[in-house]
């Protein structure tokens, strides 16, 4: 069954997306992340900006299907990928967690989003999956 953890208390979710995407990388993970697209585009240039020696090999989900194939990092607004990590940016609930292995969602600090975060948590349950919740807020990032 799909692991689903939501990652809560994240004060700079870009910033931890891409450390997360590295270690990913790092392990050999392939991950499909989803977001709307003025997120994807702040985290795609986010990628690129990544301290020397910190590339992480990436894509947009509407690059031509050669490239998607080798890419470890697929980046697109929906979560059509079905293999691997899903990491959900996203205000909704992804349409087929079950297609993936683990779903992470990334919750950031702010009441909205972790409203958001508490609706999609029930639709995770009543979809029989059981979540898991990783409380950021008290932990050192690095």
């Amino acid at each position: 069954m799909t692991e689903v953890s939501f990652h809560l208390n994240v004060p700079d979710a870009d910033a931890y997306v891409c450390r997360l995407l590295r270690k990913a990388y790092a392990k050999g993970a392939r991950v499909w992340v989803v977001a709307d697209e003025s997120r994807l585009g702040a985290l795609d240039r986010a990628l690129w900006l990544m301290g020397q020696g910190d590339f992480v090999p990436h894509a947009r989900s509407s690059a031509p299907s050669h490239v998607r194939q080798h890419t470890p990092i697929l980046l697109g607004d929906s979560d059509v990928g079905g293999e691997g990590v899903l990491v959900n940016l996203s205000t909704r609930m992804p349409e087929n967690p079950a297609a993936f292995e683990r779903v992470i969602e990334v919750v950031g600090t702010q009441e909205t989003a972790r409203e958001q975060a508490r609706a999609r948590w029930k639709q995770y349950r009543n979809a029989g999956f059981a979540p898991q919740a990783v409380d950021l807020s008290s932990r050192s990032e690095g």
